[in-house]
């Protein structure tokens, strides 16, 4: 039996996207299946009842199709950005794959280091207005009484930089706040 990838490890966007194909198919399937079944009946009522059963099977497809398709062009980052990044793992916690959502933007973070000194994110989309993103993730962090210092980077450069500048996170006190703004990312995530 594979692992499960879980929310926040490397490879979760891949494995996330296959899972939810899956039930995408299965949905379609059964949707046809049920439309198919209405010709091997000559009885209205069941007929009726196949086609009612068909059109409220379509919801629950479209419910998993929609994030799906918000999400289909974000993929996992190379193995050389996860090997380059991962050597920080032992010093502070770093989320990997999520995709971020607010009100206005779909935010991909292909890696988060979260630090007592505050959230840093590596964000490769091309369109995204960084400082926008910026107010709205940090707003959304004080809502949930959190540090709200994210720091959103493009540069995959600059944001590797800044994990070399981090301290080890077991120098400074722990008050609880870490695994707090992890769950809530997490949380935040599709």
């Amino acid at each position: 039996m594979k692992n499960r990838k879980e929310k926040g490890q490397f490879g979760y966007r891949d494995a996330h996207r296959k899972a939810q194909l899956g039930k995408i198919l299965l949905g379609a399937c059964l949707i046809l299946l049920q439309l198919a079944a209405r010709g091997f009946t000559n009885n209205p009522s069941t007929k009726n009842i196949l086609t009612v059963m068909a059109v409220l099977s379509v919801l629950p497809t479209a419910n998993v199709a929609s994030p799906l398709l918000a999400s289909w062009r974000y993929r996992t980052p190379s193995m050389d950005f996860y090997q380059n990044v991962r050597v920080h793992d032992s010093d502070y916690p770093i989320l990997y794959d999520l995709i971020l959502t607010t009100k206005e933007q779909i935010m991909p973070m292909d890696a988060i280091a979260v630090h007592p000194l505050g959230t840093y994110a590596y964000c490769t989309a091309a369109k995204l207005d960084t400082k926008k993103a910026e107010k709205s993730l940090n707003e959304l962090l004080r809502l949930q009484k959190l540090n709200p210092t994210a720091k959103i980077i493009s540069d995959e450069k600059a944001f590797l930089n800044r994990l070399d500048s981090l301290k080890p996170a077991a120098e400074f006190p722990d008050d609880g706040s870490t695994d707090t703004t992890i769950a809530f990312l997490k949380s935040m995530s599709m």
